[in-house]
């Protein structure tokens, strides 16, 4: 397909976006780019919230796993069910009760400022990260269906991304991400369902035919009972799965702030319930549209790269299938990426201004120019960032999210899960070496689990490794109130 024609529809969605952002952005100001003046809709949030949890990641990375791991993921969805239970019951009601605008202010009243500085400067390590990680797999498919056929740099490719998000963010923030999070959302999933009867229709399948041939397919396992030592095992992942649900959503300043949106708690947990609902069949999609595409691959004799996550790029911009296969499935990943960076920038913005910065106490036109500042630094930010994974990379981008996840998010799980659950006090200024102490001793028992464990091999588990780390650590420099 026509690298102009592809750029053409990247250049009208992002016209689209802006165009929602101009509007949604009126009368925006400091609370509007923070919480959204807490006016968002509940199922507004809740819809948008998809895309957002989501991301490019699952609309590439999730097919492309299927190869290796079949319907495994599922097993994690469901742990998710039992996370997103307990943010809504546990961490939401407090942090309403609390009134925050920043999520990680509670370690400052809970422990002191050394803890507060710490889990905000963790949540920013992680974002950063996670953020770069999905905008590298957006901008790398956009080099490789667009730019890289005019010689355009990669660097260049990730310039043009990162600004894109900045034009759209930098006035409304929260307030507009809400809305163009929904779009996002549903852009992506009719993506999704264009690619799944496209292919169908190749193969000449109708929904039954699809259904029956994935099922009788080496892709469509699902639960794994069989080895205790497998990173796929049932329980290894259902637990690892609730664990990374609440870090990643209920500790994460990012998703957190969507949900300070909403007008009180009542409505926060009716998104909450709604959207953790919604993720069982909207992955199920994205697995089994994996599970067609390499079954399509093979029935074609088209070479399953070496990367799974170039396998729907290859056969969606092909010329195996339709071009409005390759139409919109630019439009669902760039769709999917832009849900979860956006406001990924404008969470890092926020946690770095009020909580590094300590700007929240200053007049509105002072804070206002120090947002716009932090704006721009973070973003020049992601794209080093990005630009460094390039080099690194060699897995799954899902596979190195959650991995990374386990070493960056652990101390959050620690410092919260002390603070909640015991009434001990700690020597403040000593949880900085605690929280870096742990992923050092996390990473030395993951490289020797083996040997350690009886051939026990740590999958993303790891999490509740660094986590319980922490909270030992805590014990250990607490006293009693």
């Amino acid at each position: 397909m026509s690298p102009l024609l592809l750029l053409s529809v990247v250049v009208s969605y992002f016209v689209l976006l802006i165009i929602v952002s101009r509007v949604t952005a009126r009368g925006a100001d400091n609370d509007s780019f923070f919480i959204g003046n807490r006016k968002s809709p509940w199922y507004v949030v809740a819809f948008g919230m998809i895309g957002a949890s989501l991301s490019g990641v699952t609309f590439i990375s999730v097919p492309g796993w299927v190869g290796s791991s079949q319907f495994s993921y599922m097993q994690m969805v469901l742990g998710y069910l039992l996370g997103y239970f307990v943010i809504a019951n546990v961490l939401m009601p407090m942090y309403y009760r609390l009134n925050l605008t920043s999520i990680y202010s509670y370690l400052e009243g809970r422990f002191g400022r050394f803890s507060y500085k710490t889990g905000a400067s963790f949540f920013l390590l992680s974002r950063v990260i996670g953020a770069s990680f999905r905008l590298f797999l957006v901008a790398s498919v956009l080099q490789f269906t667009v730019f890289k056929n005019w010689g355009v740099p990669f660097f260049v490719t990730v310039m043009v991304t990162i600004l894109l998000i900045w034009l759209y963010t930098y006035k409304g923030g929260i307030k507009t991400i809400v809305w163009t999070d929904t779009l996002q959302t549903l852009c992506m999933l009719i993506a999704v369902a264009i690619s799944v009867i496209y292919i169908g229709k190749q193969m000449d399948l109708d929904l039954k035919g699809m259904a029956e041939i994935i099922h009788q397919s080496e892709y469509s396992g699902t639960w794994f009972f069989d080895d205790w030592r497998n990173e796929n095992h049932f329980f290894k992942q259902f637990i690892a799965g609730a664990f990374i649900a609440i870090v990643m959503t209920g500790l994460d300043q990012d998703m957190m702030q969507k949900n300070l949106s909403c007008k009180n708690i009542f409505e926060a947990k009716k998104n909450m319930y709604w959207m953790s609902i919604s993720l069982i069949p909207v992955n199920l999609l994205f697995l089994s549209l994996g599970a067609l595409l390499f079954i399509f691959a093979n029935q074609m004799s088209i070479k399953i790269p070496d990367q799974t996550d170039n396998l729907f790029p290859l056969i969606a911009t092909g010329d195996v299938l339709p071009p409005i296969v390759a139409v919109f499935f630019i439009i669902g990943l760039v769709a999917a990426a832009y849900s979860s960076a956006d406001s990924a920038l404008t969470s890092l913005t926020t946690s770095f201004t009020i909580d590094i910065l300590n700007a929240g106490g200053m007049e509105k036109q002072k804070l206002r120019q120090t947002r716009f500042r932090v704006h721009i630094f973070l973003s020049f930010l992601l794209m080093l960032v990005i630009l460094v994974f390039r080099v690194i990379n060699d897995e799954n981008v899902i596979s190195a999210i959650f991995r990374v996840a386990g070493y960056t998010y652990g101390p959050l799980l620690g410092l919260y899960s002390f603070g909640l659950f015991t009434k001990l006090k700690v020597k403040d200024r000593w949880v900085p070496a605690v929280a870096l102490l742990s992923p050092v001793l996390t990473f030395f028992v993951n490289q020797y689990s083996e040997e350690m464990f009886h051939g026990y091999k740590f999958g993303f588990e790891l999490l509740l490794v660094n986590g319980f780390l922490t909270f030992a650590g805590l014990l250990m420099i607490s006293r009693k109130t």
